[in-house]
């Protein structure tokens, strides 16, 4: 397994020979999962809005008893739909340009010159696509539930599915699943170090109000990314 700064390498190698197809391509993948996220947090958000001016308290306490379960019902309402709303964005929308995404990155890093209709692969085997990211998104959660850590680690187990899905047709759910697990065994230490190692760039994209996140961080940690999946799978094509 080559280290993280000849893997970089060849993710910087690739970026540069195809750089505004991975600049797009990255930032469809970080504006849908950024939206998803947005809408989850919506409603968190939406009751101070509509209470300016008194506090919540005094502006229940002023209504009749038939009138608070009527705005407690219109709240609960709102939130579940746009919880609603942002699962199935997430479901048939993101998981699907997700794989697709990866799919560019990985060809791109391979081939250096991979084009932008691979961002509409994960769309071709949609019902594979969407139960098996459905099946690894409900085992993070169940995960998280037993604390931060097991969630963080979990994620990286999962790492390479949206990979292996496109590689690995053949492969079920569970078993796409799974072989990213056992792929990622000993290797999770190293995928977690090739992350961090992009931090300075990350804080220079803050500096720079997210210009450098944009137009180089996101674009080069998917190729180097890719690289590292490559590497694991298919150790002569990330030459």
């Amino acid at each position: 397994m080559r280290d993280n700064t000849e893997l970089k390498s060849i993710g910087k190698a690739a970026f540069k020979a195809n750089y505004w197809s991975s600049v797009v391509a990255s930032l469809v993948l970080y504006a849908l999962l950024g939206g998803t996220a947005a809408a989850n947090s919506a409603n968190g958000s939406s009751a101070e809005t509509t209470v300016q001016g008194q506090s919540i308290e005094n502006a229940v306490n002023g209504l009749t008893d038939t009138q608070q379960f009527a705005v407690l019902g219109a709240i609960a309402t709102a939130g579940l739909v746009i919880t609603i709303i942002s699962l199935l964005i997430k479901i048939f929308l993101t998981n699907p340009l997700q794989v697709g995404c990866y799919h560019f990155f990985r060809n791109n890093v391979a081939t250096t010159g991979a084009t932008l209709n691979d961002l509409k692969e994960g769309f071709g085997d949609y019902g594979r696509v969407f139960i098996t990211l459905f099946l690894r998104d409900l085992f993070l959660v169940l995960w998280s539930l037993l604390f931060f850590i097991p969630g963080i680690v979990k994620s990286y187990s999962y790492r390479l599915v949206p990979y292996l899905l496109k590689d690995h047709p053949e492969l079920s759910a569970t078993e796409a699943i799974t072989r990213s697990r056992q792929m990622m065994n000993g290797h999770k230490w190293q995928a977690f170090t090739l992350d961090l190692s992009f931090i300075g760039w990350y804080l220079l994209g803050i500096l720079t109000l997210g210009a450098v996140t944009i137009f180089w961080a996101n674009p080069y940690h998917d190729n180097a990314a890719a690289a590292f999946y490559l590497d694991l799978e298919y150790p002569s094509a990330a030459a």
